[in-house]
């Protein structure tokens, strides 16, 4: 289980591929010192597990089930990404409930300043949407964000600099994929009252307890 704040930005030193399994060695200084072979990591907001570990670089493998779904197979050497550790049992919990099984894509179509934040607007599938209401959570590369506006085709983030700085959106463009985790409470409601995103609405999951 992660939380969507992010603890650090790593840097990928290298990659390779070997039947059809890619994996990643990434730097990350700043994590290694309790990172232990066996550990959960969320790398642009997907679980993954250390298989080896240096001083200042751990490795984790990517397997064909996770490409299919995310964009972790285009990595290559000196990009960043976002990375969290497992939360703790006796951790402070901040964010909200991630995962780390990211439910698809969506396309960056445009981004603007206004004062002390920017504004990114993510199109992506009909059936993520359909998961997502105004002012509901939700995990973009592995940030815990609000939804500030929901569209039929696409949904809204603004990001503080604090934010925006402390990950990979500093660097991310019109243009650019990132990786969607929908809030898992929202589909555990889903799920338990058979009621889609028609007639699920924010009142109501406040009047169910949520």
């Amino acid at each position: 289980m992660f939380t969507g704040l992010i603890e650090t930005v790593g840097v990928i030193k290298n990659t390779s591929t070997n039947q059809g399994v890619k994996t990643l060695t990434i730097e990350a200084t700043e994590i290694m010192d309790d990172l232990s072979l066996g550990d959960s990591v969320a790398v642009n907001g997907v679980c993954l597990t250390v298989t080896e570990k240096a001083s200042s670089t751990f490795k984790v493998e990517v397997i064909t089930g996770t490409i299919s779904v995310t964009y972790l197979e285009h990595l290559k050497m000196n990009d960043k990404v976002n990375l969290e550790r497992a939360m703790l049992a006796n951790g402070r919990f901040g964010g909200h409930f991630v995962s780390g099984h990211v439910d698809g894509q969506g396309i960056i179509k445009h981004i603007s300043k206004r004062q002390d934040e920017w504004i990114i607007e993510i199109s992506t599938e009909a059936h993520l949407l359909n998961q997502m209401i105004d002012k509901g959570s939700i995990t973009v590369d592995g940030v815990s964000l609000t939804i500030f506006k929901l569209y039929p085709q696409k949904f809204e983030i603004h990001l503080i600099p604090e934010t925006r700085d402390r990950t990979i959106f500093v660097n991310k463009k019109q243009g650019d994929s990132v990786h969607i985790e929908t809030d898992l409470l929202f589909k555990y409601v889903q799920k338990a009252t058979g009621q889609n995103h028609s007639n699920l609405s924010e009142e109501k999951l406040l009047n169910l307890g949520f």
